[in-house]
């Protein structure tokens, strides 16, 4: 039971980050001047593709998955709204805040010692390198927004 609950916390914050990429991208189709969309994509992309490994795992491992992303959610996507209205350096930052995050969360888990080996696997070899990942592409949109 333990770790489908570390699962669904994470699964809550992949849930999350979808949904405030999803605002996100919404954003850039309104405005013009917000460049960087196919790289927003791609990272909301692979955001939906976390949500679906951790459903899997949590169902094979006989639990319910979370549905929604909580109040966790709920801030993110109030946050991200106010990103958004400020413009395209302040959305980026916002959205790399939310990926360091969920890189500490997907460390955090990490260092659960009743992890089993199959959650620390998808973790190690998938989710936490893709978070990595996620914010050198911010870095780098970030980089180019200054340049």
């Amino acid at each position: 039971m333990h770790n489908i609950d570390t699962l669904n916390k994470l699964l809550k914050d992949e849930l999350s980050a979808t949904e405030t990429y999803q605002q996100a991208l919404d954003k850039l189709r309104d405005d013009a001047e917000l460049g960087g969309s196919k790289s927003i994509t791609q990272l909301h992309e692979a955001h939906k593709d976390a949500v679906s490994s951790l459903q899997s795992l949590i169902n094979r491992l006989g639990g319910t998955p979370s549905e929604d992303s909580g109040s966790w959610g709920t801030w993110a996507k109030f946050v991200q709204g106010g990103a958004n209205l400020l413009g395209k350096k302040a959305a980026l930052m916002a959205l790399q805040g939310g990926e360091k995050s969920g890189a500490e969360a997907y460390e955090e888990a990490l260092r659960d010692a009743e992890l089993t080996s199959d959650i620390r696997s998808l973790i190690e070899t998938k989710l936490l390198p893709a978070q990595q990942a996620h914010i050198r592409t911010l870095d780098r949109l970030l980089e180019a927004d200054t340049a």
